[in-house]
């Protein structure tokens, strides 16, 4: 792998169908849940008439309430510099995850025969510590909640296939996370009935040893479960992605027993995979025992050729490319950790209007729906899957189980996502520990022989942040692509220390902020506390580790071997609430995201926005300009803007021309008027092009009294699927439709017609209301209520009010 020209070419996702072969089925509906711990529940007979009926993806602690003793934990976080523990409040976001919660639910299997079919339960993820159980008989246990796993319950189901009772008992510790992790049965669940011939759960592995634009060469493994040496024949075709039929193959041959059926072709004139053109092909095998159909399994995937090159970086399809991303929690802010899919898609819109072009899934396995989504839309992956090994950082992390459990973890992991184009690295850790044991480098050994072993075809990185440890242990120069995360005044001496050329930025920036939040006086400093809980929105604050993303942007831009950046994070989570992690409650959820934990995004989403996002054009003022109080103070103001020069007016008053500059990093990126007195009325800024010419104006108004309700839906069509949901930003404005950036009333909530009320957020991180309930306090002028349509076609009504507004509502189709 230590090669100054390392190759990984291919790739593909894989997808489910049903047929005559094959069935499948989510069980999604009528759960019975309870929280406790009941040790009958396995059992048949066992009475839950009284426990709650819930649908999943189901996430029991987001419902709260929230409290200071959730989770309370003393420790010294020792990654973030600390040597002495103190009491860290909200650390897991102050929800009641801690705890035993059952689920049980019934399922049939139609036309069931034990003799010729194989039945199993496929767990997207269950945190944490599953137990499952099919009619009262333990079945499977899987410890570690971010994981998928599945089993086989044929020899347990009942004879005619008729109403199985499948339990699971979950149990979280307190101390087990760093963040917010969730609690339940929060991604899908599946029944899979197959022949006791048939593909297994991710049983092919499709690579593509060459490709180029005239031609890629494609070689599909199949695995064939229970075969027993007979003749075996396997018709693949691949169509592109309008159904045309690219190529068919058809093959039969023996298979011994254990081993992979092979099929190599050729597709002509590949449409390569990017961010830029996801093109995606669809491939249907169809598997023949003895001229008789007995399993059909699909599959959809994407050709590119993804190289590491020492000294001169990461390319892509041949172009060299420095990674636009961000690194992301697993929680949906007010939806908690239930997944869903078209939240999921919400926060990539954001993301890609952005610029961004990669996600860090930190510090964990994806959910498939996630993948599959980047896959889709254009977003290059890192997936990674411990944020502690042998050594702990939490007293109950997953330290407990690494030594049994992290082969098994790691194979699940790689073969669930090693089919899919997007990802292009596998990050095996993240600060753990470990890095400064003079025997860490042996884990790390063992962690990436098994992805050599598994998948060969992608390079291995982990997040670092000992920079002084790995370079004196040789840590650093056992991972393919070192990642530091921050350290950026370390970026050059690791690079010239390191025989790899190459730097990842695998967690930058940690800036902080709070969406409508200004302070003053305008400074640029670390670890800066107020009374109020909050950090500024002129993006100048971080931590005592980190730094404002100006630094990562030139590391960058100066360096080629620098690989690029994954911004920490795309979007504010649950837990974490630094700067306010010690003893600071109420604040609970963190400050990091470039968007907020309502998806609103902050002002520092311009910034990168204004470096990323090279099709658009970005003009943003900072900060707002509804200041009573402040007349004839200092107010500076900055602009984020692609543009290089910019002219500032208050009230039609020049205050001059400024351009992006390389003399000092703060005018690189950004235009500053450190100068400007604010009197009430407006503000604009006018762009200028290259030859002196106004291209593009902003103007930022004072507002005036608040006069009504603005409701902004992100879509106005939605699938009548119950699962599908529309953001609707929810704005106090005047009369002439001024944002109203200090108001922080309560508003109301109502919906009917085809659909539901789900959840709102205001984005502020010290705010205790209740996700679920249909009401929420606005914070700076704004937050986001999420509806969530029907089962029927028709029309969703949303109903907004607030005492002294005027009323607003929405409608939004459902079909």
């Amino acid at each position: 792998m230590k090669t100054n020209s390392t190759l990984f070419l291919m790739f593909f996702s894989i997808t489910f169908c049903c047929n005559a072969q094959r069935t499948e089925f989510l069980l999604e509906k009528n759960w019975k849940f309870s929280k406790g711990d009941y040790k009958e529940a396995k059992n048949i007979d066992f009475n839950d008439n009284g426990w709650e009926i819930v649908t999943i993806p189901h996430d029991w602690a987001i419902y709260g309430p929230f409290d200071r003793n959730n989770d309370l934990q003393e420790v010294a976080v020792t990654q973030n510099l600390e040597t002495k523990s103190t009491v860290k409040t909200g650390r897991t976001g102050g929800l009641p995850y801690v705890g035993v919660g059952w689920y049980r639910n019934t399922f049939d299997i139609d036309n069931f025969d034990e003799n010729s079919q194989e039945v199993r339960l496929l767990f997207d993820g269950a945190m944490s510590e599953a137990r499952v159980y099919v009619n009262g008989n333990e079945v499977y246990f899987w410890p570690y909640g971010y994981n998928s796993f599945h089993c086989d319950v044929t020899k347990y189901l009942n004879a005619d296939g008729r109403d199985n009772l499948l339990a699971v008992r979950l149990e979280n510790l307190p101390e087990s996370s760093r963040w917010y992790p969730g609690a339940g049965l929060y991604r899908n669940v599946y029944v899979i009935k197959t022949n006791k011939v048939h593909v297994p759960v991710w049983g092919m592995y499709v690579t593509t040893p060459f490709v180029s634009k005239e031609y890629a060469a494609v070689r599909l493994k199949t695995n064939i479960a229970n075969n027993a040496g007979e003749n075996i024949r396997v018709i693949t075709q691949v169509t592109d992605k309008s159904g045309n039929i690219v190529i068919t193959e058809d093959n039969t041959r023996r298979l011994n027993p254990g081993k992979e059926f092979e099929q190599n072709f050729i597709i002509d004139n590949p449409e390569l995979w990017s961010p830029e053109n996801p093109h995606l092909y669809k491939i249907v095998s169809k598997v023949y025992l003895d001229e008789t159909l007995v399993d059909e399994y699909n599959l959809s995937f994407g050709i590119r050729d993804i190289r590491f090159i020492a000294d001169k970086g990461f390319f892509l399809n041949g172009e060299r490319r420095k990674f636009q991303g961000v690194c992301n929690h697993h929680d949906l802010g007010p939806l908690g950790a239930a997944v869903n899919e078209a939240a999921l898609r919400r926060q990539l819109t954001l993301l890609k209007d952005m610029g961004c072009d990669a996600i860090r899934t930190t510090h964990n396995m994806p959910a498939p729906e996630l993948v599959r989504l980047c896959d889709e839309m254009g977003f290059m992956m890192i997936v990674e899957n411990f944020d502690e090994w042998d050594i702990a950082k939490c007293k109950n992390g997953y330290h407990r189980f690494f030594n049994e459990w992290a082969e098994k973890d790691m194979i699940n992991m790689l073969h669930n996502f090693r089919n899919n184009p997007s990802i292009v690295m596998w990050s095996i850790g993240n600060e753990v520990p470990s890095q400064c044991d003079d025997e860490g480098y042996k884990v790390s050994d063992f962690l990436q022989e098994i992805c050599y072993r598994e998948d060969p075809t992608r390079p291995v990185t982990s997040g670092i942040d000992q920079v002084t440890c790995v370079l004196e242990n040789g840590f650093a120069s056992t991972i393919d692509i070192p990642g530091l995360n921050y350290r950026t005044q370390r970026y050059v001496e690791m690079y010239e220390n390191n025989s790899q050329k190459l730097i990842l930025g695998s967690e930058t920036a940690s800036t902080v902020s709070s969406r409508g939040v200004y302070k003053f006086p305008v400074e640029k400093k670390a670890n800066a506390l107020y009374e109020d809980h909050q950090s500024s929105s002129y993006d100048w604050e971080y931590c005592p580790w980190s730094n404002i993303p100006d630094e990562d942007f030139a590391l960058a831009e100066d360096y080629e071997w620098t690989l690029g950046q994954f911004v920490w994070t795309g979007f504010d989570y649950l837990g974490e609430p630094t700067p306010y992690h010690t003893d600071a409650w109420p604040s609970h959820s963190s400050m990091f995201g470039i968007i907020d934990l309502a998806s609103i995004p902050k002002d520092r989403y311009y910034l990168y926005r204004s470096v990323w996002n090279k099709k658009e054009n970005t003009l943003h003022v900072v900060p707002h300009w509804t200041w009573e109080g402040r007349e004839n103070e200092i107010t500076p103001v900055f602009v984020y803007t692609n543009h290089q020069t910019a002219e500032l007016f208050v009230n039609g008053k020049s205050y001059g021309r400024k351009a992006k500059n390389p003399d000092s990093l703060e005018s690189r990126y950004r235009l500053i008027w450190m100068d400007v007195v604010y009197e009430p009325g407006e503000l604009k800024v006018v762009a200028y092009n290259e030859n002196n010419i106004a291209v593009e104006e902003k103007t930022v108004k004072t507002a005036g009294k608040p006069y009504s309700i603005e409701l902004i839906p992100d879509r106005t069509l939605l699938n009548a699927d119950g699962k599908d949901l529309a953001y609707i930003n929810v704005r106090i404005v005047d009369k002439e439709g001024n944002l109203c950036p200090h108001d922080s009333r309560m508003i109301q909530f109502s919906v009917k017609g085809e659909g539901k009320y789900r959840a709102s957020a205001n984005g502020n991180p010290t705010c205790l209301e209740l996700f679920h309930l249909p009401q929420m306090s606005v914070f700076n002028g704004q937050l986001t209520t999420i509806v969530q349509s029907g089962e029927k076609s028709g029309e969703l009504v949303l109903e907004a009010k607030a005492k002294g507004l005027k009323t607003s509502v929405v409608k939004i189709k459902t079909q």
